[in-house]
């Protein structure tokens, strides 16, 4: 039998007194004294009471609300991935430690709108109601952040900001560069139509001369119009594919020599020299998207280096288990402001002599993708004057060739 609790918060332990009073009236029955019986029967029960254990603690108190020191604010956001604030009205009295490194250590105790110092964060803290809003230029010129405050009670606000740069640049790289191949569509396109529309005016009446040059023009934009759809296709599936490793291993120097001669062509075959390891070198690669590699660098070489001068193609087992591909032209040189960009989409350091030899301005970003996509390395070292190095590293394997 189980005891039960009374209002007072004792215990009763009646299964004990039952067991008392029995053993009582046996000895009754066995004939002790009845003063003697009832003596022990009220020395037993109350030994139950001097023995039983303390009342258990009471329950705390259920709050509504849940109070948090300044310090256990603090500890609770030091943490957080995200850059958080603690504002006493508009005082800064708590910065984690991502608030500090982009913001400054200097902040704390100071006002929040002279610590900020931008028009939209000074706007959203003297909102009332709170709320959020997009904040340019916070911690740098191109930087772009989601601001975010929320009332605690009368007294104290939470901020809490979120980094948007990243995504901002890619929607403007998006952009940018929707922007850059319409122009590049158009003007082999507003080409054509000129031509042809001037062909369709004249009829009969313009000079067969002329009309051939008309035609020349017109078959030359087309081609170069197809060979900018195919480069964009082409970058496109790179992009796609370049955080899926290629897993079929190739023999580097059979490929590179190939495709080698393939982006020479008959026309050009006399200015290219090969120095290419006789030794085994394989790799991990896409064979068709490794020959669009050699064949975009050995054509920029052969359009870009000097005309009488040859381009040479070396291949070599280098240190740390890496292949290294060399493309070396004898040409202009490149100036070393333009060598960061050279792998942008459409970039060029002369534009009107690119569009004259056919170029598109996407060659090198297709080969710096392809590069990406094989783990590998690239770096262009130009000196004016001298020529142009392009060197491509790619990690060997052990495997055998398939």
């Amino acid at each position: 039998m189980a005891m039960r609790l009374p209002m007072d918060g004792r215990f009763t332990p009646i299964a004990g007194i039952v067991i008392a009073v029995s053993c009582s009236i046996a000895l009754l029955f066995a004939g002790v004294d009845l003063w003697l019986t009832a003596v022990v029967l009220i020395v037993w029960i109350a030994t139950f009471w001097i023995s039983a254990p303390p009342p258990p603690p009471a329950a705390p108190a259920q709050f509504e609300g849940l109070t948090i020191t300044r310090s256990g604010m603090r500890d609770l956001v030091e943490n957080s991935g995200l850059p958080i604030l603690l504002l006493d009205n508009n005082r800064i009295i708590v910065a984690n430690a991502q608030a500090r490194e982009e913001i400054g250590r200097h902040v704390i105790g100071q006002d929040a709108r002279v610590a900020l110092r931008h028009p939209a964060a000074i706007d959203l803290l003297s909102r009332p109601e709170g709320g959020s809003a997009t904040v340019q230029g916070l911690t740098g010129p191109k930087s772009n952040w989601q601001m975010s405050r929320q009332r605690i009670d009368d007294r104290y606000s939470l901020v809490e900001l979120i980094n948007r740069t990243t995504e901002a640049d890619i929607s403007r790289a998006h952009t940018d560069f929707v922007a850059n191949a319409s122009h590049e569509l158009r003007t082999p396109l507003a080409s054509i139509i000129g031509y042809m529309e001037t062909l369709e005016e004249e009829g009969a009446d313009i000079e067969p001369k002329q009309a051939q040059k008309f035609y020349s023009t017109v078959l030359r934009e087309s081609r170069r119009l197809k060979s900018l759809i195919d480069d964009l296709m082409s970058l496109s599936r790179v992009e796609a594919e370049k955080h899926d490793q290629p897993r079929k291993v190739l023999e580097l120097q059979k490929l590179v020599a190939q495709a080698a001669k393939d982006g020479t062509g008959p026309d050009r075959i006399a200015r290219l020299e090969m120095d290419i390891a006789a030794s085994n070198i394989p790799v991990r690669g896409d064979r068709n998207q490794l020959e669009q590699l050699v064949r975009n660098l050995v054509d920029n070489a052969l359009k870009y280096g000097d005309a009488d001068q040859s381009v040479t193609v070396d291949l070599t087992q280098g240190e740390r288990q890496m292949a290294v591909l060399r493309i070396v032209d004898r040409g202009e040189g490149i100036a070393a402001e333009h060598l960061p960009y050279l792998t942008r989409r459409f970039y060029r350091t002369d534009p009107g002599r690119s569009r004259a030899e056919g170029g598109t301005g996407l060659g090198l970003a297709i080969v710096k993708h392809i590069v990406e996509r094989h783990r590998g390395r690239l770096d262009i070292d130009s000196e004016i004057g001298v020529g142009t190095t392009v060197t491509v590293r790619l990690p060997i394997v052990s495997e055998t060739p398939q």
